[in-house]
């Protein structure tokens, strides 16, 4: 004998599937919306070097590779004779008031730097940290520059000390957050709010002419730049890349 009731369970349990995907569909459609919402915009897409270019160049250099969604300079790859394969990576566009995220992680002995605010006129200027304040990006224990003060993990370069030291042990992945709105600048590493200052004000004049740059006529004078990820001839990888304008 049929059992009546098999249909109507086996229904129900249909039903209740279809609800199911329906409402993890919704949901993320839901983070998808609030993402966009939120002005979160990625500027890496794990896969490509698309909205990046090489300082100076009309695309990215060879050596910055992509691998595991991240982007890592690769220094297994030899020069090539154009002296295209290498060179700070640069953003497309320009920012001004933003909150940038993203994370790193550094190879042993190794060094490399977040540079913002790059004023890209090559004639110029022939690097990117002519213009740019640069958050440092180091293996303290390893390379020479961690024995240098302002120049380590975290230090607004060789401006202002952390002050605090979070930054975990080589070959971990770090978490940074650049606030720079309205002159004011705030870095965080692995959620601790290590560097808080204010750009272009006496005081922020006063820390340029002691610092390297104080020969650099352009150094930080631009309010509005590019995003500059730096080529210090090590190893180094950056992944979940995202930025909101403010």
């Amino acid at each position: 004998m049929r059992n009546k009731l098999a249909l109507p369970v086996a229904t129900l349990v249909i039903l209740m599937s279809c609800n199911s995907a329906k409402k993890s569909s919704s949901e993320t459609m839901t983070d998808s919306t609030n993402a966009v919402e939120n002005g979160w915009v990625a500027l890496f897409d794990g896969k490509t070097t698309t909205g990046w270019h090489s300082y100076g160049k009309d695309k990215a250099g060879t050596r910055w590779a992509i691998a595991d969604g991240a982007i890592f300079f690769d220094t297994e790859k030899k020069e090539g004779p154009d002296g295209k394969s290498g060179g700070d990576l640069v953003t497309d566009k320009e920012y001004e008031n933003f909150h940038l995220k993203l994370e790193w992680k550094i190879s042993r002995n190794g060094n490399s730097g977040i540079i913002f605010y790059v004023h890209e006129d090559t004639a110029k200027y022939k690097a990117t940290y002519h213009t740019g304040p640069e958050m440092q990006v180091l293996d303290n224990d390893g390379h020479s520059d961690g024995k240098i003060i302002k120049h380590r993990s975290g230090d607004l370069y060789d401006l202002i000390s952390s002050s605090k030291e979070t930054v975990k042990p080589v070959g971990e992945w770090n978490e940074v957050e650049i606030i720079a709105k309205d002159g004011k600048l705030d870095f965080l590493l692995n959620g601790t709010n290590v560097v808080s200052t204010t750009m272009w004000d006496d005081n922020w004049r006063k820390l340029v002419a002691g610092s390297k740059f104080k020969s650099m006529a352009g150094f930080s004078t631009y309010k509005k730049g590019k995003i500059a990820l730096q080529d210090h001839g090590n190893m180094v990888w950056y992944r979940n890349i995202k930025i909101k304008e403010l």
